[in-house]
């Protein structure tokens, strides 16, 4: 039997709580890991390296890119982001479970290199809830609310691309549900062996 660890790609829009799940997912399971991405912007106020980012400057990044360094790689607002293959597969050959969260065009990059990976989509009980939620953080102004609400009715017409879609309606059975799906993935690939 395999001791390798299954690469989970982790996504759904902005404010559908992810974030709250990831960390219930990993004080839940000592197995799991969250991936680090690496960056081309600055690090913020409280950032340490190698913890939030990598952060690289962008001829490093580049150089990434030309050996094939990344099992995904984006350019956003100036700045690059993308997933170091090399961290990634040490940890899954230790036997980690480990999460990608990552945006729709950086999981169908992944789903091409990595068809076997496990995909995760969190969604919310409705669009109405999600934009609640969006408001009700009072961090951002209604027009950054509108745009992530535009990109999160883009990113949901494309659930069906992922392997298993979670309604993050109780953020605890949420969890429950996500750790069912490991456990489940792993018992097929046991059978298989």
């Amino acid at each position: 039997m395999s001791n390798r660890g299954l690469l989970v790609v982790y996504a759904g829009a902005s404010g559908v709580g992810k974030g709250t799940i990831m960390k219930k997912l990993l004080a839940a399971d000592p197995n799991i890991r969250l991936s680090v991405s690496a960056t081309t912007r600055a690090p913020r106020k409280g950032e340490v390296n190698g913890r939030e980012y990598y952060f690289v400057t962008r001829e490093e990044f580049e150089n990434l890119i030309a050996k094939d360094g990344f099992l995904e790689h984006a350019e956003y607002v100036g700045n690059c982001y993308g997933t170091p293959k090399e961290p990634v597969f040490r940890m899954l050959d230790e036997g980690l479970d480990v999460f990608l969260e990552i945006e729709l065009k950086g999981f169908l990059q992944i789903k091409e290199s990595c068809p076997d990976c496990l995909s995760i989509f969190i969604v919310p009980p409705s669009f109405e809830e999600l934009q609640a939620r969006l408001e009700g953080r009072g961090t951002e102004t209604p027009e950054v609310i509108a745009a992530r609400l535009k990109t999160a009715r883009e990113e949901l017409e494309h659930h069906h691309l992922f392997d298993y879609v979670v309604v993050n309606d109780d953020v605890d059975r949420a969890v429950k549900e996500v750790l069912s799906i490991i456990s489940d993935r792993k018992n097929k690939l046991a059978i298989k062996e």
